[in-house]
């Protein structure tokens, strides 16, 4: 998931009652639930490096725990500083020589569990959607994707928002008429998003259930289906991409559980599978092509041909070569991150206008030689 979920959810854990427990406890679970996205500085090596790390050890039951320990000791680095702080304003001349100001103890066993809570909500909640995350590497480097909620859900944002706005709001309007403020306000709140979130889920899945029951009983594509997807949209719980794969193409449809209906345009909505050049093949035993099927699992793989595609290759200048020599572009999609909701038509997964989202290309020379690698608009040095 996007930041915004990760943070919203960490701060709804820690105002779940572990406040209560222990001070920090929010501030600790609002820093783990998104610290595990510090492997975005991978990006700093390229965008290449950047997918293959990203979502990697600190996306693991192996790095959960060491990803909450780090974070524990950032707040108690902090909190050695207030403390010091404290003391030295306590101990200025022209203080009254006084303790520190009293605040709730620490306890950092219950500060280490919620961490540990946050950091595990983290790979949960990058679960769901469909870009997935590797929880068992390395011992086990298959990725799983239950993709049944989009990577940036508004139902979400609106939920656990409301969750953290409420207690504040009825909080001014109870000063307002003088009631006594209430320490560790919102814990109510707080469970009952988290509730929400979870049967939201459910419902979710419950949905995907019933859009694959309604692909498999309906005769979308006309050679037997090897494999299946079916891809969510934010919002309406209703509408899924269903990807299907035979032994020649690549079909999509739009379906809708609400009404049972499944559209697909045999004219738009098939992919015939690209055939495998020399330049394909070279491209696949590259550095971009190895780390792109490692995570694409819906990958397809284009040879464009010796010429520039403009728009394409953003950043990426074609090889000056020699009379005698031929260079191709090598187009690598996913066909998960291919609907509408992404910018792209039905369908057109490395035919589009614009490129698709995490796509990449590599410049082959001679069928064989690398020339060059790019994702995102950004160059692989």
């Amino acid at each position: 998931m996007e930041p915004v979920t990760h943070l919203l959810t960490g701060a709804c854990i820690g105002r779940a009652g572990l406040n209560r427990k222990t001070a920090y406890a929010t501030l600790v679970a609002v820093l783990t639930a998104e610290a595990a996205d510090i492997d975005v500085l991978w990006g700093f090596g390229g965008p290449v490096e950047e997918l293959k790390h990203h979502r990697g050890i600190t996306h693991t039951f192996i790095g959960a725990p060491v990803v909450a320990a780090a974070t524990v000791g950032l707040v108690w680095l902090f909190d050695r500083w207030l403390t010091a702080r404290r003391l030295r304003r306590a101990q200025a001349p022209n203080q009254d020589a006084k303790a520190p100001p009293r605040h709730q103890p620490v306890h950092w066993g219950w500060l280490y569990l919620t961490a540990l809570l946050s950091a595990l909500s983290h790979l949960l909640l990058d679960w769901t959607n469909n870009y997935g995350l590797r929880p068992f590497y390395p011992f086990n480097p298959r990725w799983y994707a239950g993709s049944f909620v989009f990577i940036a859900e508004p139902v979400l944002w609106l939920l656990l928002g409301s969750a953290l706005v409420a207690p504040a709001l009825l909080g001014l309007i109870g000063g307002e008429i003088g009631v006594r403020r209430k320490p560790f306000r919102g814990r109510g709140w707080a469970i009952f998003a988290l509730t929400g979130m979870v049967l939201l889920w459910g419902w979710r899945w419950a949905e995907q259930g019933r859009a694959r029951m309604l692909v498999e009983n309906t005769q979308v594509a006309s050679a037997p289906v090897k494999r299946m997807a079916l891809e969510p949209y934010p919002f309406n719980l209703f509408r899924w991409h269903a990807i299907l794969e035979t032994d020649a193409t690549y079909q999509t449809a739009e379906v809708n559980t609400l009404t049972g209906e499944i559209v697909s345009d045999p004219l738009q909505d098939i992919i015939f599978k690209p055939p495998v050049t020399p330049s394909v093949e070279a491209a696949k035993h590259t550095f971009l092509g190895q780390v792109y099927f490692d995570w694409g699992t819906w990958a397809v793989v284009r040879d464009l041909g010796p010429e520039p595609i403009p728009g394409l290759v953003r950043g990426l200048d074609p090889p000056q070569l020699p009379p005698g020599r031929q260079w191709t572009t090598v187009e690598f999609s996913d066909l998960r991150f291919g609907t509408s909701i992404f910018g792209q038509s039905r369908g057109t997964a490395g035919g589009s206008k614009s490129p698709p989202p995490l796509a990449g290309w590599v410049y082959i020379v001679d069928g064989r030689d690398d020339a060059g690698e790019a994702m995102n608009g950004r160059v692989q040095q």
